[in-house]
């Protein structure tokens, strides 16, 4: 167990100048690109264990829970479609009062390069950023309900939320854990709005300016039988939280021989 709280350097966006955009890696051993003035900054990373025990979605934007899993191999697909999203919609419709939930992706990362290779997965994120803005949140919704744009419009009428849920899939996070900011810390000043530039969609996404007041927490060696649950975009506008900023981090003075980060998060839409 690293000690709390650590001094961690953290990606951020350095200032406006010139264009941005965010361009994902495809997985196997490639990198995202960010085009734009980002800078590392020297960030207080608190433990949440110790620091951040009760935590809401509406509120710091994330939460910790304990939910057992039935998966004994998280790169099966037929394993995730079959077990796990049934997992991921029990945890989120008790945590969250749901009344509808459609997962519309799982992203599996590590920070073994030679397993990104092997497995085709995803480096850890290693800028801050929000998966979402409020545009791109609802017209992730239009993209989902494609084949129904009628029910689409129809779900836009009411409100609705994007929660991850995010897991280690091999031992306890050693290394590269997943940190958050609390989101009532963070002004919509810190946000910046970014276009995402994909193969299969163009999208947009924030990224985040340094701001002193911010609070930063991770959860130290989380293991598989646990899971942060934390929200990238919320329709409601009355002052609860929308948007919820994190990144990864390399724990300073974790040994190399330490086993790798693998890790999955799942997306959902939520309806209320």
């Amino acid at each position: 167990m690293q000690p709390a709280p650590i001094k961690a350097n953290l990606k951020f966006l350095a200032n406006l100048d010139g264009p941005l955009v965010y361009i994902p890696s495809k997985g196997g051993g490639d990198q995202t690109e960010h085009v734009g003035n980002f800078e590392a900054r020297e960030v207080l990373v608190l433990d949440g264990r110790q620091d951040k025990q009760e935590s809401s979605l509406d509120v710091e934007g994330f939460k910790l829970v304990r939910q057992e899993t039935e998966v004994d191999d998280f790169y099966s697909d037929v394993q995730i479609k079959s077990i796990y999203h049934d997992e991921v919609k029990s945890l989120l419709t008790e945590v969250t009062g749901a009344s509808r939930i459609e997962i519309f992706d799982d992203t599996r990362r590590t920070s073994s390069v030679q397993k990104q290779r092997n497995k085709g997965i995803r480096e850890p994120a290693n800028i801050i950023h929000n998966d979402y803005t409020a545009r791109s949140g609802v017209k992730r919704l239009r993209d989902h309900f494609a084949d129904n744009p009628d029910e689409a419009e129809e779900l836009l009428c009411g409100r609705f939320a994007i929660i991850n849920v995010w897991r280690s899939i091999a031992g306890s996070i050693r290394n590269f854990p997943l940190t958050l900011c609390d989101a009532s810390t963070v002004v919509s000043a810190d946000l910046v709005s970014v276009e995402r530039r994909a193969e299969e969609r163009i999208g947009e996404l924030q990224v985040a300016l340094h701001n002193p007041d911010q609070r930063w927490y991770y959860f130290p060696e989380m293991q598989m039988d646990e899971a942060l649950v934390f929200k990238t975009f919320d329709s409601e506008t009355d002052g609860r939280t929308r948007f919820t900023i994190h990144t990864s981090f390399e724990i300073p003075g974790v040994s190399g021989s330490a086993a790798a980060r693998e890790s999955i998060e799942t997306r959902c839409l939520v309806f209320f």
